[in-house]
């Protein structure tokens, strides 16, 4: 089986229900949650690469983005690897 490679539109807005100062805890949370199931994989093999991460938290814990664009790999051993896709 070869790697699958997807492009994903992740909406973030349900960080909003969560206190101002976990937000963008909350939005990686997230992240990985969406990516697990859209990939049908545990959320522990879930990976997020340093340049998401940096586009989550470029306004700190209380203003992460609405929505964040995501390139996800899937390897054969199931584990996945999330980055940034966008242009920011």
């Amino acid at each position: 089986m070869a790697d699958t490679e997807r492009v994903y539109t992740i909406p973030l807005g349900i960080v909003k229900s969560v206190p101002i100062y976990r937000r963008s805890n909350r939005a990686i949370t997230e992240v990985r949650t969406y990516l697990a199931r859209h990939m049908k994989t545990p959320i522990e093999d879930v990976k997020i690469d340093q340049s998401l991460n940096e586009v989550i938290w470029a306004r700190g814990d209380m203003k992460p983005p609405l929505r964040v664009r995501v390139r996800a790999v899937k390897f054969e051993d199931g584990g996945v690897e999330a980055e940034f896709a966008g242009d920011r």
